[in-house]
């Protein structure tokens, strides 16, 4: 940093100081009640931001324990982006790879700290169902159906979505909790609890693009060895029809 112009090296102490004033000292020319600002406007912006998208997450720790989790991915994290909605990203990031966890923190902090994301995320996310052509009224049994690209599926250890003040768990559930974030053609979002076999076939909804949602229905079954593939497929058409109904599935392939 010697090498560098006065004025670059400035900002770079500057920079420092907000980020961890405890160590690093103010520029000698600017007065300290004019850092105060800097300092707090950074710090409140970001804690403001964190606090927003991870709600459940700030209020499970004290106000102490979630000013030193905000300081320490200030003080440690390298931000990839300049976008102010990606930072929530970036924290994850963080609490995911730099983030040193104690006997002290949650055992399901990562994934908490996913599920609450992955809603702002989908939120923003600029992805659309505009070049799938699907028909709504399709039958959803003869068709192909058609997965929205605005429903995110995701498997966790934890059932994150029932974690709050009155409900921390210790040891993760025996099996895992299968969870779609969905968005609506109203923008509106919202979450389904599948269970494993309704997971599976949204699992091969995704991947498909021939086969009818009768013919996948008889693969699960084949798949999990169903002792009646009859009863799966009737089981199966009213879970597609849910999934439907969500806008989580929109329909089946128009014929062309």
């Amino acid at each position: 940093m010697a090498d560098l112009p006065d004025f670059q090296r400035k900002q770079y102490e500057f920079a420092a100081h907000i980020r961890d004033p405890e160590h690093n000292p103010a520029p000698g020319s600017i007065e300290d009640r004019r850092m105060a600002i800097y300092r707090e406007l950074f710090f409140n912006n970001l804690q403001k931001l964190l606090s927003g998208t991870f709600p459940v997450l700030k209020k499970l720790h004290t106000d102490d324990q979630w000013r030193s989790m905000v300081r320490q991915f200030m003080v440690a994290h390298h931000a990839q982006t300049p976008y102010f909605l990606e930072i929530p990203k970036e924290f994850l990031a963080f609490l995911q790879d730099g983030y040193e966890q104690t006997d002290d923190d949650f055992p399901f902090l990562l994934e908490l700290a996913h599920y609450e994301w992955a809603e702002l995320a989908l939120t923003v996310s600029e992805e659309s169902n505009d070049d799938l052509d699907a028909d709504t009224a399709g039958d959803l049994l003869e068709g192909v159906p058609v997965k929205s690209n605005l429903a995110w599926a995701f498997a966790y250890t934890y059932p994150v979505h029932r974690i709050s003040e009155s409900f921390q768990p210790e040891v993760p559930d025996e099996q895992p909790t299968f969870l779609v974030i969905y968005r609506t053609r109203e923008d509106d979002l919202g979450f389904m609890e599948l269970n494993p076999i309704t997971a599976r076939l949204l699992e091969l909804v995704t991947e498909n693009e021939t086969q009818s949602g009768r013919a996948l229905l008889q693969s699960l079954a084949a798949e999990i060895a169903h002792p009646d593939p009859d009863v799966l497929v009737a089981h199966g058409a009213q879970a597609l029809g849910e999934m439907r109904d969500a806008e989580i599935i929109l329909g089946v392939t128009r014929s062309s």
